[in-house]
């Protein structure tokens, strides 16, 4: 009786015993399993946190670069050139204001990359500092915008595109070369020339437009956007571009769209030829206004009478004929201009690209004939007349006092 009882009490311990086991090991996978659950959703939860940290970084972000931004931008641009070196003076800056606001004009445009290739502010961009493009004339370049938004001024960065002797020099397997001598070809002025065939300098100016942008800048200008024009052009060589398979304007016209696509975001001119106003053929440097119309904010072209030729519509000297010159000039720009949308109208069935507007460069300097106020001022009326839609007064040297005088009513 003792010994079946005990086998009894025995069997039941050894059951006790495994039930027991079984049970702590569930107990063990299961908080494993609890443990590996939470941890994941911990992580998860982290991982979203950060997510949408850098989300709000973003957003916060953006809105700092919008806030940089001129936050009422003139519907028509009145703008004075500036060189970086003016904006180093402060008594000329100080007259410029004083200059604007008397006259009732409304923006600058300045020279951020212009025809040396440097830049002209302080930037951390890579390629600027690999290729030392950087020259810091502008000091700060972030109190000099927000001093010109202090007054309502619109602020225009000026870029020099293809003409760049210091990129030619760091990165000449992208340049333009001599084919006499294999050195690197130069216009008349000395100056070295990308190929507008590559698509890496092409996104080296994309960068230095974004940079620009992003410290406020309402707008990028960009200059030069073509093939050279003079020096012996019969020697140029290119790494990229090839003849036998595109033409120039074909080339140029993916330039344009290159920008369009990769400153979606980013208010953007282009400088043409004159002649391109009126020109069909692409001038011998690529450059075809209908071209640049679905792939720009503002067309500039700069109908300076004084750079058309003797004979130019029948005057001997252009320059002593600005309103005929400039009314001549944007009236065929906006009358192609209106050609375009109906023809885009017409054959679009998708959405229809935004178009540019016709904003031109005048002339407010003394070559063929002295250009005081009325001569400046006649380029102004024939502009506004013909469907330009505000403008731009180049003067090298920046000036304007003898030049600026009641030019707004």
């Amino acid at each position: 009786m003792k010994s079946k009882n005990l086998k009894k009490k025995t069997f039941s311990y050894i059951n006790y015993r495994k039930y027991t086991i079984i049970s702590i090991f569930i107990i063990f996978i299961s908080s494993i399993f609890i443990y590996s659950l939470q941890k994941n959703n911990f992580n998860a939860g982290v991982k979203q946190n950060k997510n949408m940290i850098l989300e709000q970084e973003n957003i916060e972000e953006e809105i700092v670069e919008a806030d940089k931004k001129l936050q009422n931008p003139p519907k028509e641009v009145k703008a004075l050139y500036i060189t970086a070196w003016s904006t180093t003076l402060p008594d000329r800056m100080n007259g410029f204001v004083d200059l604007i606001k008397r006259e009732k004009l409304n923006a600058v445009i300045i020279d951020v990359k212009d025809y040396s290739g440097y830049i002209a502010y302080d930037t951390e961009n890579e390629d600027v500092l690999k290729y030392e493009a950087k020259k810091v004339i502008i000091p700060d370049v972030d109190d000099l915008i927000q001093k010109f938004h202090n007054s309502g001024i619109y602020v225009i960065a000026r870029v020099t595109v293809f003409q760049d002797p210091i990129l030619a020099a760091a990165r000449p397997d992208l340049a333009i070369k001599n084919n006499v001598t294999g050195r690197l070809w130069k216009d008349n002025s000395g100056l070295a020339w990308i190929d507008p065939g590559s698509i890496e300098a092409r996104n080296y100016i994309v960068e230095i437009a974004k940079d620009a942008s992003a410290r406020g800048f309402d707008e990028i200008n960009f200059d030069y956007i073509r093939f050279p024009s003079d020096g012996r052009l019969s020697q140029m060589s290119f790494p990229f571009y090839d003849s036998e398979k595109q033409t120039k304007r074909e080339v140029m016209k993916e330039v344009f769209e290159h920008f369009r696509l990769n400153l979606p975001n980013v208010v953007i001119s282009v400088d043409l030829f004159g002649l391109a106003t009126v020109n069909r053929d692409d001038l011998g440097i690529g450059q075809i206004i209908e071209d640049a119309f679905e792939n720009f904010d503002y067309i500039c072209p700069m109908v300076y009478p004084s750079h058309y030729a003797n004979g130019f519509i029948g005057y001997q000297n252009p320059a002593q004929y600005p309103y005929e010159i400039v009314k001549y000039s944007i009236k065929h720009a906006t009358e192609r201009l209106d050609k375009f949308r109906t023809a885009q109208e017409d054959n679009y069935e998708e959405q229809k690209k935004p178009l540019a507007k016709i904003r031109p460069w005048l002339q407010a300097f003394d070559i063929g004939a002295i250009y005081g106020p009325k001569m400046v001022r006649a380029q102004i009326d024939a502009s506004n007349e013909s469907g330009g839609v505000g403008w731009i007064l180049w003067n090298a040297s920046n000036k304007y006092s003898a030049k600026v005088v009641e030019l707004v009513d």
